[in-house]
C-alpha cells in the first residue's frame, strides 16, 4: 500500500529505478541522493516500516546547527532505492540523473532499544530525532514540521550542536560514495534529461566535427617565413 504513489508516477518499462525489495533485518539504513532533475535538490531517506520515507532537500544537507533546511515529504520509496544511481530518461517522472551523495545506518535518539516505534511515533507527531553514522554525515539530526505551513508536506532537516557539528559545507563534496562519480560525469554519459538521445549525439558528433576542422585548419597552415639578419 505504501508503494502505490510511487509506482503511480513511474514507467518501468522506460525507467530502471527499482519497483519494490524488501528490507533486511538488523540498523536500519539512511541515505541521501543526490538528484539534478528539473531543479538539482538532495532526497533524504530514512528507512522505517520496510519502505524509505523520503524528504527532498532544495539546499542539500548542513553540518551547521544555525542551518534549518527545508525538507518537502514526498512518496515512500522502496528499500532497494538505497542503491539506486544513475539516469532517468526524459519524459519520466524526475527525468535526470541521481548519485548516492551518503548513506549509512541511523538510529533514534533516546529510543530505549526500540527504534522503529520511536521514529513512528516521531513522524506522526512532526518531529523526529535521530543519530547518523554515514561517511558524510554523522551525528544528531532531526526533522521538525513546520506548523501553520500552507505545504503540509513542509518539514526543517536540522543538526544539532554535538562533536560532528560544523560550519563545513559538506554538500562541497559532490563525489557518489558508491561510484565516486558525479552528476557531471552522469551527464557527460547520459545528458541532463532535458535532451533525448539524438540531440545528445548530434552534439557530440558537431563537437567531433569542429574539432576535426580545427586540427585539419592548424596542420595545414604554411610555415611563416623568417626575416634574415644583414
Amino acid at each position: 500500500m505504501a508503494l502505490i504513489e510511487y509506482k503511480k508516477k513511474r514507467k518501468f518499462t522506460e525507467t530502471s529505478e527499482p519497483q519494490g525489495g524488501k528490507s533486511k533485518k538488523g540498523a536500519l539504513i539512511f541515505t541521501v541522493q543526490k538528484h539534478a532533475a528539473s531543479h538539482l535538490h538532495y532526497d533524504f531517506r530514512l528507512e522505517m516500516e520496510g519502505v524509505l520515507k523520503s524528504w527532498a532537500v532544495p539546499k542539500g544537507p548542513s553540518l551547521n546547527p544555525d542551518d534549518k533546511r527545508l525538507a518537502m515529504m514526498v512518496e515512500d520509496h522502496p528499500y532497494d532505492y538505497k542503491d539506486f544511481e544513475g539516469h532517468i530518461p526524459k519524459g519520466n517522472y524526475g527525468a535526470g540523473n541521481v548519485i548516492v551523495w551518503d548513506r549509512g545506518t541511523y538510529h533514534a535518539l533516546d529510543s530505549d532499544g526500540k527504534d522503529e516505534k520511536t521514529l513512528l511515533s516521531g513522524l506522526h507527531k512532526g518531529h523526529i530525532s535521530f543519530i547518523l553514522d554515514g561517511q558524510k554525515l554523522k551525528g544528531e539530526f532531526a526533522l521538525v514540521k513546520i506548523k501553520g505551513s500552507k505545504q503540509e508536506n513542509a518539514w526543517l532537516l536540522i543538526k544539532k550542536d554535538d562533536q560532528y557539528a560544523s560550519k563545513k559545507d559538506v554538500t562541497k563534496d559532490e563525489r557518489s560514495v558508491l561510484t565516486k562519480v558525479t552528476l557531471d560525469t552522469l551527464a557527460e554519459k547520459y545528458g541532463t534529461g532535458k535532451e533525448d538521445d539524438k540531440e545528445i549525439k548530434k552534439k557530440k558528433q558537431t563537437s567531433t566535427i569542429s574539432k576535426g576542422a580545427v586540427r585539419k585548419t592548424v596542420s595545414t597552415k604554411p610555415p611563416s617565413k623568417k626575416k634574415s639578419v644583414s
